[in-house]
């Protein structure tokens, strides 16, 4: 099997996975046409939560974080475990991610990352939370 088959298979398995252990909360995201009503479709938690892990897993936050170990930053499991998933908690995170900083986790900084935008650190730190198995209501 060629590495791009086995790639697509891996994700259609993560997708299934998030998809089977997620509630299917549904939420609007508009995608910036306000002339149209149609231009905002429904998403599904899983959905976010999904677009968050491929997001972090195509960003540099390898580097310094794993899902259930600690590298230089806390795994995310362990971020998961410390935040409640909540509205604010995303959105708390999501700044930690655009800032960086330090403080919270020790005193070796995290890099900011200033060229995502809110609506993607979000997306990030809501498939972070995720994996306590605590999802909002």
């Amino acid at each position: 099997m060629n590495n791009e088959i086995k790639k697509q298979m891996m994700a259609a398995a993560v997708v299934l996975m998030v998809a089977c252990t997620t509630p299917k909360e549904t939420v609007k995201e508009d995608y910036g046409n306000p002339e149209s009503a149609d231009a905002a479709m429904e998403v599904t938690a899983a959905d976010i939560i999904a677009q968050g892990e491929s997001l972090v897993k195509a960003s540099d936050c390898k580097t310094c974080h794993h899902v259930a170990n600690k590298i230089i930053g806390p795994s995310h499991t362990d971020v998961a475990k410390k935040y409640e998933f909540t509205t604010t908690n995303v959105a708390y995170l999501a700044g930690r991610i655009i800032n960086g900083g330090a403080g919270v986790w020790g005193e070796i900084p995290m890099t900011a990352h200033t060229d995502l935008s809110q609506a993607d650190a979000e997306k990030m730190a809501r498939y972070v939370l995720s994996l306590d198995g605590e999802i909002e209501h």
